[in-house]
């Protein structure tokens, strides 16, 4: 830890992460004066957590870095309700086990993401806890109150869901004060003073202030950053397969370093220094030297690298480097075996014995890379085909290409088409 607060508004403010803020020149003042309690909920909608949600644990880990107590919240009661921002439609409603379930899964990669042991140590929440044991009476005498309809009907979301053919239910219309609920117990409890989120949070973030100066008669703050969007308008964090998860079961350690290998050069000056936790002087020396070359991807490896190394830890993040390095046209043989382990997860594969690597035609055909015995012989007629990273021809054996750590055949069609066959005795 760095345990310094000072500046840390305006270096947000240079990350292009504050889209709004209460008064800005008390928070500066407040945040420069010392330590401060700092929250961002993330509701268990999935068993995962995924690259939406990620910029929020990011800004957790830079406030904890510069010494200020971080909270996030695990939201196993407001999961129950669905928070109708920017929806234009009902979540479905989730049973208690599968929320249970979810809560105990974001929660491992929440810790995974903040120090949790460290002297400035994170803390983990659920709002569950203070929310499961609350009737409907007391939560209306203590929390509805003090919150107007004037000011829950003036939120966006209320007022486009309201417009809709959808409507919009008093399960999702009662989120903002669940929420403006969390901010009020924190600061009481934990001495919680700004709470942070997606701009689209701002309406559910002041109506939490607003609770804590009526009911414990203390100012409390709200900072949110832009949605995040790509350049093309197009929602983050999605690809054509889906979102990109946080677990490794559901989103590989190599298919999410690739998706922020994939930024376009459009995006990067937006998205690399948010994200990043290199200092902005870093970021902008890395992206002048993207600029001069952008052909060598360095800022999206810049990139890629550090999310990935901090989602799913160093090793994780090498060997995903050193697996699409062999997937990009490097030498395999130079590969590690746990790099070509994650290369059999985003290939095809296959087993062969040994005598069948005599039939060189018959591999090719029998792995998908060609699709009759007249096209693999045409293609090692045309030197477009390569086993281990030697080229193979007409009179090419297999069976004399020394295999990878004495096991695999990485077979590759042209630049992108590969098969790896396990090679047995």
């Amino acid at each position: 830890m760095t345990n310094t607060t000072k500046g840390l508004l305006a270096d947000l403010r240079a990350r292009g992460l504050v889209h709004d803020s209460t008064d800005a020149d008390v928070l500066e003042a407040r945040l420069d004066s010392g330590p401060i309690g700092v929250y961002v909920g993330f509701d268990p909608t999935a068993d995962s957590l995924h690259v939406g949600h990620l910029l929020g644990q990011v800004t957790l880990r830079r406030f904890q870095q510069a010494g200020h107590r971080v909270f996030p919240l695990a939201g196993g009661a407001t999961g129950m309700v669905g928070d109708p921002s920017g929806r234009s439609e009902e979540r479905n409603l989730l049973d208690v086990d599968t929320l249970k379930s979810n809560v105990a899964k974001i929660k491992v990669q929440l810790e995974s993401l903040l120090d949790f042991d460290g002297n400035n140590k994170a803390t983990l929440v659920d709002n569950a806890d203070w929310m499961t044991g609350m009737g409907a009476l007391a939560f209306l005498r203590d929390v509805g109150k003090h919150i107007t309809i004037n000011q829950m009907l003036a939120k966006e979301s209320v007022k486009n869901r309201l417009t809709s053919e959808n409507g919009l239910s008093y399960t999702e219309f009662s989120y903002m004060l669940l929420q403006a609920n969390d901010f009020r117990h924190l600061c009481e409890h934990h001495d919680v003073e700004l709470q942070m989120g997606g701009s689209d949070q701002w309406g559910n973030i002041t109506a939490g202030i607003d609770l804590i100066r009526k009911t414990l008669g203390r100012s409390a703050f709200g900072i949110t950053w832009p949605l995040v969007t790509k350049s093309d308008g197009t929602k983050f964090g999605k690809t054509a397969s889906g979102a990109v998860w946080l677990d490794a079961r559901r989103t590989s350690p190599y298919q999410f370093r690739q998706f922020w290998m994939q930024l376009s050069d459009a995006d990067l000056d937006t998205l690399f220094p948010r994200f990043s936790l290199q200092s902005l002087d870093d970021v902008n020396a890395t992206l002048v030297a993207h600029r001069a070359d952008p052909g060598r991807r360095t800022a999206q490896r810049s990139l890629a690298d550090e999310m990935t190394t901090l989602v799913h830890g160093a090793h994780a993040a090498t060997t995903a480097s050193a697996a699409a390095d062999v997937l990009f046209g490097g030498d395999p043989t130079t590969a590690s075996r746990e790099a070509l382990s994650m290369v059999s997860q985003e290939v095809a594969t296959s087993s062969h014995s040994r005598a069948a690597l005599a039939d060189v035609v018959g591999i090719l055909v029998g792995t998908g890379l060609a699709s009759s015995n007249s096209e693999a012989r045409r293609g090692l007629q045309q030197k477009g085909f390569r086993a281990n990273g030697v080229q193979l021809g007409e009179d090419s054996i297999l069976v004399d290409i020394p295999l990878l750590h004495g096991e695999w055949l990485l077979l590759r069609k042209g630049k992108t088409s590969y098969h790896l066959v396990q090679v047995t005795s």
